[in-house]
């Protein structure tokens, strides 16, 4: 239970840093903050405590290509902010996110079906 305490902190603080940042002067250190691996130390812990190492070294080259669909999120941000709405742009995003996700787990599962 303290585990899941800390687990909660470790976001509560992510999130509070956003939102410091988003009112400072260098607002966009706020698109930083959520790089940090705060989530990413705490999976690789779980996986590193409960599974081999072969498979911590396959989640983190997961954790590589993953970079791809955040990637096209922010670049359907970057596009769509200039002709939608914010809600329009975060939502039209986020389904560029979730269908390259979609295709990149599809994908990841033919080449490295569980055994």
């Amino acid at each position: 239970m303290l585990s899941l305490a800390f687990k909660c902190l470790l976001g509560a603080l992510a999130v509070l840093a956003i939102a410091l940042l988003a009112k400072s002067r260098h607002f966009y250190i706020a698109g930083l903050v959520p790089l940090f691996p705060t989530f990413t130390i705490i999976a690789h812990y779980v996986v590193g405590t409960q599974r081999l190492s072969s498979d911590l070294r396959m989640t983190a080259i997961f954790g590589l290509w993953s970079l791809i669909p955040y990637a096209l999120y922010l670049l359907a941000v970057a596009w769509f902010s200039q002709r939608f709405s914010l809600l329009i742009t975060l939502l039209l995003a986020v389904a560029a996110w979730t269908v390259a996700a979609a295709i990149l787990v599809h994908v990841w599962s033919r080449i490295y079906p569980l055994q």
